[in-house]
């Protein structure tokens, strides 16, 4: 995992990536941020980028291929794998059935989107002091 390469975000909606490029700089985040408006934007952008990116941050809902689609083309990309890049869920699509498929992908976690700015804020905290902390397999050489 690099702790230092980018954030890289799935979400079709420009008022929440306005939302959460605030929030990323009201907590300190140096990490670059990255948005990708569809799943195949952003598989093309893992693909061809020799940077690894330090979490992905998907939401389920999206134009083209949606978050499922996208985890799954990224779990099974062997190249992807091996830089133990985090796969979060990010999504106001929280039911059963969704948590439940995206578990069965192997993602790293799944976060409903607090309806409130300041919950939008501590989630998002908690998520980056959470990764940074985390120690994976790669960073053992």
């Amino acid at each position: 995992m690099n702790k230092t390469g980018p954030i890289v975000i799935i979400e079709d909606d420009i008022e929440d990536q306005e939302m959460l490029e605030e929030i990323f700089k009201k907590i300190g985040c140096k990490n670059q941020i990255v948005y990708f408006e569809d799943g195949n934007k952003a598989l093309d952008y893992l693909n061809q980028t020799d940077i690894s990116p330090f979490l992905i941050l998907s939401d389920i809902n999206m134009p083209k291929i949606n978050g499922f689609e996208l985890r799954s083309k990224v779990f099974t990309n062997e190249q992807l794998h091996i830089k133990c890049i985090p796969y979060l869920f990010f999504t106001t699509a929280a039911n059963k059935k969704s948590v439940i498929d995206a578990y069965s992908l192997s993602v790293q976690g799944f976060f409903k989107k607090p309806d409130t700015m300041e919950g939008l804020e501590k989630t998002i905290k908690k998520i980056v002091e959470y990764w940074m902390e985390c120690i994976a397999p790669n960073e053992y050489e």
